[in-house]
């Protein structure tokens, strides 16, 4: 008798399946606990061990010192590390990448805004796909081979500079290299070329998250707040803003935190003043104080921590 069938609750129990995968199949389905420990482990040995565990030695390592006169790493716990980086030469490496960070995320919001906007309400079919398209398009393109052409745009015989001359008005262009802080002998090697690059490359990751926020904005609220008599100053401040708000702070987790990382960007575009991403490969490379490169990197993550708490309550989550 291959099933016996209990007719007080109609429940038919099936025999079990011959052969290895038979029964591993049937073990699975009478204990599906052992299915999802089974499927969960590996991935959560790798993040536990991999990732996880490297942070912790990074965490670590920041609690050692480097001695000076031997070079070696002394692995007795000081806090001496982290005092080094309120020295004004380091201090000045993490302010400067905030700021760049939060302009950057400040600049790509002002952009980024108009553009999920218009694809959000008013562009449908193919037009949303051509949107979609021209949005993720440049993220499908190598990461070092987007800096490397805008190197090439930025510098100084580069195609910026001839529209400039074109146009009459490389006077401007000169006056805005020789602006104190932004300026630079090109704008290769200038902070405002670093910040071009930066805006560019993490443009797309603000431009998507706002666009699904946009969308599930309803449309009559819009028409209705019209309808009151708001003006579309007023219904773009007390309606679309504030429900589109988690949407933006999604995109500017992603723009702030890779621009607080990122030493690629300001290695091959900008000036000799390092940011922390610089610093920790500076450190590490060529100094080799692991301490010094450790207490660094701890530094974009303790900020991101607070960042994220901060998303979190504005609901930035339920964006992404």
């Amino acid at each position: 008798m291959t099933a016996l069938t209990i007719t007080s609750d109609k429940t038919s129990i099936l025999a079990g399946r011959g052969g290895f995968f038979g029964q591993l199949s049937d073990a699975f389905w009478r204990h599906p606990k052992l299915l999802l420990f089974l499927m969960l482990t590996p991935p959560l040995l790798w993040l536990g061990i991999i990732y996880i565990g490297s942070l912790i030695a990074l965490l670590l390592q920041s609690f050692f010192s480097i001695d000076d006169f031997s070079g070696l790493v002394n692995t007795e716990f000081t806090l001496s590390t982290y005092a080094q980086l309120l020295n004004p030469a380091n201090f000045d490496i993490i302010i400067r990448t905030l700021v760049m960070s939060a302009l950057v995320t400040l600049a790509a919001a002002l952009i980024g805004f108009p553009i999920a906007y218009y694809a959000a309400r008013y562009a449908q079919g193919k037009w949303k796909a051509l949107f979609y398209l021209g949005v993720m398009l440049p993220l499908w393109s190598s990461y070092l081979v987007k800096i490397y052409a805008w190197k090439l745009i930025l510098a100084k015989e580069g195609i910026l500079t001839w529209i400039f001359e074109k146009l009459h008005l490389s006077w401007l262009l000169d006056a805005i290299l020789n602006l104190p802080v932004i300026g630079g002998n090109s704008l290769s090697v200038s902070y405002l070329g670093t910040f071009i690059v930066f805006v560019y490359i993490w443009l797309p990751y603000m431009i998507l998250p706002t666009q699904a926020a946009l969308e599930r904005v309803p449309g009559n609220l819009i028409e209705a707040s019209a309808d009151l008599g708001a003006t579309p100053r007023q219904t773009f401040r007390t309606v679309l803003l504030p429900l589109a708000l988690p949407g933006i702070v999604a995109g500017s987790i992603f723009t702030f935190s890779l621009t607080l990382g990122d030493y690629i960007i300001p290695q091959i575009i900008g000036s000799s003043r390092l940011f922390i991403g610089q610093a920790v490969y500076a450190q590490q490379g060529t100094a080799g104080n692991v301490p010094l490169a450790a207490a660094f990197s701890v530094v974009p993550i303790v900020i991101m921590a607070l960042y994220l708490s901060l998303a979190r309550k504005l609901g930035a989550f339920d964006a992404l």
